[in-house]
């Protein structure tokens, strides 16, 4: 299962799962300790920010970045959960949970998937740019976008609440 939380809750949301993988979606100007227990050649940390379109001074995500979170999650064994972190686990990091679910079972519907995401996360804004890269490169002919849209925007809120994913 897939953990998502804020860089405030990541810690505490280690501890309290016992992961054993991390993913992290920060720009280079926010620090990330990495939580005991955490091998370093198990932590992807990916420095981008939350945008999706180009920003002077500001990392958008790529299609490298995304690459590089569908490589790492289809090497995770699965045996101990996941945790996926942003600055406020909101945004970055719920896109790239939705994204690993989807690659992760390429049979099972966007859709569904989705709203799995929205019943864990009233919050839950995933970047529409995250996804959409995925998207292609899963080859889902544009359902993930789709499904994303359709849950719509999130309630607003400075900073998440750790949930969970589950992958089946």
């Amino acid at each position: 299962m897939i953990h998502v939380c804020s860089l405030a809750r990541l810690h505490e949301t280690v501890a309290a799962t016992g992961a054993r993988h991390v993913v992290s979606l920060l720009s280079d100007e926010a620090g990330v300790k990495l939580p005991a227990g955490i091998p370093p050649e198990n932590h992807l940390r990916l420095r981008l920010h939350d945008i999706s379109s180009p920003l002077d001074g500001y990392v958008m995500p790529e299609e490298t970045h995304v690459a590089d979170l569908l490589n790492f999650v289809r090497g995770w064994n699965r045996r101990t959960p996941m945790v996926v972190h942003c600055y406020a686990g909101i945004s970055r990091s719920t896109a790239s949970a939705f994204v690993s679910v989807c690659a992760l079972n390429p049979q099972r519907d966007e859709g569904n998937i989705a709203q799995a995401l929205r019943r864990a996360s009233p919050t839950a804004t995933p970047n529409i740019r995250i996804v959409s890269l995925a998207d292609r490169l899963l080859g889902r002919d544009g359902r993930m976008v789709a499904a994303i849209e359709t849950i719509g925007r999130g309630i607003l809120a400075s900073e998440g609440t750790p949930f969970r994913l589950d992958l089946e």
